[in-house]
C-alpha cells in the first residue's frame, strides 16, 4: 500500500490533524518513520481535557461460549450469573487520556483508578456509569487467582485455557500487578537478574536520552494521582525505569511510546518489577516496536490492513480509496497498547488479555475499532475525504470503546496467531521486494504467556525446590520410571541399581537425570519459588 497522500496539501492537512490543540508539537512518537508523511500520534498526554467515557454499562465481559474442560465449570457459571445480576454501578469511569481536575481548596478527589475527579461534576454526559463486580464475586475471583498464582507452574502447564478464560473475565484489581508479572515472565526475569535493576539505577545514564525522558515525564497521565505532581514519586520512578532501559538496551535507547507503557505498569507494581515487565513487553510481546526505524510497527500496520480486508471489507475499501496508510492511525494504538486511546476500565481489561494471549489482542482491538467506525455505508456518509476519515478515527465513538461491548467483540473476533504469522511472512516478503532487507533485525515474537513460559524452561527449573531424595554418584537408574516395580527378595548385588525414585536427581557433576519424560521436568513440582512468596499485594 502506498504512502498516504501524494500532494503536500493533503499531507499538511493530516499533519494539522494530529497536532495537539494548544498548537504545540505532538508528544508522540519521538521516532518518526520515514514512510509516514504525517505525524502519527495523539494529543500531548491528555492535557486537552476529558475524553468521553464509556456508554451505559451492560454487564461484565464473559468468557467465550462453549463447554469448559475443567472441574471449576459450575463455580465459574455461578460467578457469571451473580455478576450479570448485579445492578450496582457508580459514576467513576475515567478515560485513559486523563480527565477531571482537583479542588482549588481541600483534598483532591480521585476515582477508584486513581484519576482526579472534577469538583461538582460537569454533568453525567462526561462520566458514564461503570458496572461494578459484586463484592462476593470479586472475592471468589481473588481466591481463584491466589490459588493459580501460588501454583503457577502447574496451572500454566496443565490449565492454561482456564487462565485465559479468567483473564478474559478480568483480573481482580488487588492481584492485577502480581498477575501481570507472572503472565509476562517478568517475575522469572527478575529472579534471574537479581540486583541488575539496582545496578542500572545507580549508573549515570546517557545524557542524550536523559534530557528527552525528563521532558516527557509530565505528559504521562497528568490527571493520575501518581503523576500529577512534577518531581513526585510517580515521575521519579518513571524516570528510573526508562533510564534503566536505555542502559539495559543501549542500542535501542528510548522511544516516547515506552513512557505510557511504563507508567501503566508503575500504577500496579514497584519500579523494579515494572522495569522487568517493560523488558518483556519490548523483547517478547512487541519486539522491534521501539527501535530507531520503527520497521516492526510498519510491518504490523500492513498486517492489520490485510486482516481488515477479511474482517470488514467496507472499511478496507474506504481506507484504500482514500489512500490512508495504516501508520497514520494505528501507530499510537499499537505502540502504547491502547493505553492512551480507550477508557481506563477498557484499558485494564485489554491489558489483562494482552499479557495472557499476546499481540493478537492488540490486533483484535484495532480491527474492532475500525470495523465499527468505518464498517458500514451509513458510517461513511460523514467520512468523504482523508481529513474527515482521520478525524473520525481520532475521535472514536465512546460506545464502541465501552468495556463490556469491546471485550466481548475482542473475544469473539476470529483472528488467530497463525493468521498473524502467515500475514507477517507475506508482508515481510513484500517489504524485501520493495525496500530490501530490514535494517533492524528483531527477535521473534512470542504470542502470550504460554509461549513465553514454554520457551524458557531452564529458567523455571532453576527456581524449583531441590529434590528430597538424592542417590549416590554412579547410580544407574531404570528407564521405566514409575512403572518399574522394586525387586522383592533379591539378595544379589544390585550392580549399581537402586529403587526407582521419581523426580530430578542431581548427580555429582551438577546435571539432572529423570526417570520420567523430559516434559515433566518443567512442571513436576507443585510449587516454585515464584509460588512460595507470601508478599502482600502491591496496591
Amino acid at each position: 500500500m502506498g504512502v498516504a497522500g501524494s500532494a503536500e496539501g493533503e499531507a499538511a492537512r493530516l499533519d494539522r490533524l494530529w497536532v495537539s490543540s494548544d498548537g504545540g508539537a505532538p508528544s508522540f512518537p519521538l521516532r518518526r518513520p520515514r514512510m509516514a508523511k504525517s505525524r502519527a500520534g495523539g494529543s500531548g498526554g491528555g492535557d486537552d481535557g476529558e475524553a468521553a467515557s464509556a456508554a451505559q454499562a451492560g454487564g461484565m465481559g464473559s468468557a467465550p461460549r462453549g463447554p469448559l474442560a475443567e472441574a471449576e465449570e459450575d463455580d465459574d457459571a455461578a460467578e457469571d450469573e451473580a455478576a450479570s445480576a448485579a445492578a450496582a454501578s457508580e459514576m467513576d469511569s475515567r478515560s485513559s487520556l486523563g480527565g477531571g481536575g482537583s479542588s482549588s481548596d481541600g483534598e483532591r478527589r480521585v476515582d477508584k483508578f486513581g484519576f482526579l475527579v472534577a469538583d461538582g461534576g460537569d454533568g453525567p454526559e462526561q462520566e458514564a456509569p461503570l458496572e461494578e463486580v459484586p463484592l462476593e464475586v470479586l472475592r471468589q475471583r481473588e481466591s481463584k487467582w491466589l490459588d493459580m498464582l501460588n501454583n503457577w507452574d502447574k496451572w500454566m502447564a496443565k490449565k492454561h485455557k482456564k487462565i485465559r478464560l479468567r483473564c478474559q473475565k478480568g483480573i481482580p484489581p488487588s492481584l492485577r500487578g502480581r498477575a501481570w508479572q507472572y503472565l509476562s515472565g517478568g517475575k522469572v526475569k527478575l529472579e534471574q537478574n537479581s540486583g541488575k535493576f539496582d545496578e542500572l539505577d545507580l549508573a549515570p545514564g546517557d545524557p542524550k536520552w536523559l534530557d528527552v525522558i525528563e521532558r516527557d515525564l509530565h505528559r504521562q497521565f497528568p490527571f493520575h494521582e501518581m503523576f500529577v505532581a512534577r518531581g513526585g514519586h510517580g515521575q521519579q520512578d518513571l524516570f528510573r525505569v526508562l533510564k534503566a532501559y536505555t542502559l539495559y538496551r543501549p542500542e535501542e535507547g528510548y522511544c516516547q511510546a515506552q513512557a505510557p507503557i511504563a507508567a501503566v505498569l508503575l500504577m500496579h507494581m514497584p519500579a523494579e518489577q515494572a522495569f522487568w515487565c517493560l523488558v518483556q513487553i519490548c523483547e517478547k510481546y512487541l519486539p522491534g516496536y521501539y527501535s530507531e526505524k520503527l520497521e516492526a510497527i510498519q510491518l504490523d500496520g500492513e498486517i492489520l490492513f490485510s486482516l481488515l480486508h477479511k474482517v470488514s471489507p467496507v472499511a478496507y475499501k474506504h481506507l484504500s480509496k482514500q489512500k490512508i496508510d495504516p501508520i497514520l492511525y494505528m501507530t499510537e494504538w499499537f505502540m502504547c497498547a491502547f493505553s492512551r486511546t480507550l477508557p481506563w476500565s477498557s484499558v485494564l481489561r485489554v491489558w489483562d488479555m494482552f499479557f495472557c494471549e499476546g499481540v493478537k489482542i492488540i490486533f483484535r482491538v484495532g480491527l474492532v475499532l475500525l470495523k465499527y467506525t468505518l464498517g458500514s455505508s451509513e458510517k461513511l456518509k460523514s467520512c468523504q475525504g482523508q481529513y474527515e476519515t482521520m478525524e473520525r478515527l481520532r475521535a472514536l465513538n465512546p460506545k464502541i470503546m465501552q468495556e463490556t461491548f469491546l471485550v466481548q467483540e475482542i473475544i469473539e473476533l476470529p483472528v488467530t496467531e497463525r493468521q498473524i504469522e502467515r500475514e507477517h511472512l507475506i508482508q515481510l516478503k513484500k517489504w524485501k521486494e520493495t525496500r530490501g532487507e530490514l535494517q533492524c533485525k528483531s527477535p521473534p515474537r512470542f504470542h502470550g504467556a504460554k509461549a513465553i513460559s514454554d520457551a524458557e524452561p531452564y529458567s523455571r527449573k532453576a527456581l524449583e525446590p531441590s529434590p528430597s531424595i538424592i542417590l549416590p554418584p554412579g547410580t544407574t537408574l531404570s528407564p521405566k520410571g514409575r512403572k518399574t516395580k522394586p525387586l522383592k527378595g533379591n539378595k544379589r548385588g544390585g550392580q549399581g541399581k537402586s529403587t526407582p525414585v521419581n523426580g530430578p536427581i542431581p548427580e555429582e557433576n551438577g546435571t539432572r537425570t529423570l526417570l520420567e519424560p523430559e516434559s515433566s521436568l518443567l512442571h513436576q513440582s507443585k510449587e516454585s519459588l515464584s509460588s512460595q512468596e507470601s508478599e502482600d499485594t502491591y496496591l
